[in-house]
This record gives structure tokens, sequence and C-alpha cells, in this order.
């Protein structure tokens, strides 16, 4: 299985990237936990039922995703950080080696 690599931004500072590399297949969320993102909560564990790994997907990434779920765009409406263009949930989005690169935005608090 490749890996693919993923850049997050915390609020606090959104030019120092942190790099993660997870495998392809995997969801966005389990390679942020995997890896200690802190500000991915994820309290739900993935069942789309929180909105506590939300996210902003950069572009030109964020146009190269599936659309939002009727699921997904109704959970954003309760997140705690206002939602943004870009936003995604992390639990929403799996991996694929054509993601390798791409960038996301933490937002300041989940709760």
């Amino acid at each position: 299985m490749s890996l693919v690599t993923v850049e997050f931004f915390e609020h606090a500072d959104p030019e120092a990237a942190i790099p993660v590399q997870a495998k392809a297949g995997q969801s966005l969320m389990r390679a942020g936990l995997a890896t200690g993102i802190e500000c991915i909560a994820a309290d739900c564990g993935g069942t789309l039922t929180c909105a506590t790994c939300h996210v902003m997907v950069r572009q030109p990434w964020l146009g190269q995703l599936p659309p939002l779920s009727p699921d997904e765009d109704s959970m954003l409406d309760y997140a705690a950080s206002t939602r943004q263009p870009g936003s995604r949930l992390a639990c929403q989005i799996v991996l694929e080696p054509r993601m390798d690169g791409m960038q996301i935005d933490l937002p300041p608090t989940q709760y």
C-alpha cells in the first residue's frame, strides 16, 4: 500500500507545516490521530455523529475531493469553529495516492 503525505497547519501558525505520512485507504482523521495532531479530537471515532474532526482543506485539494454527503454537510453546522469554504470532516476523507501533498488547516478549537 502506498504512502500519502499530508501537511497539517495549526491555527496558531498557519505557515508551519506538520507533515504526516499515512497509508492510502486510511481516513484523514485516523492519520492525524495516529501521529498526535492535537486539534483533531474525533470524539465519535469517525462515525459521523460529531464534528470534532473539523478541518479546512486548502485548494486545489478541496476541488479534488468527492462532494460533501448530506450527513457531513449537516454535521458541519455543529462544528465549534466557524465553518469555512474548505470545511470538511476528516473522518470522511479517505486518503488516496492522488492526495499526496494535500494541505489541511486546523481550526482553533473543536469544542
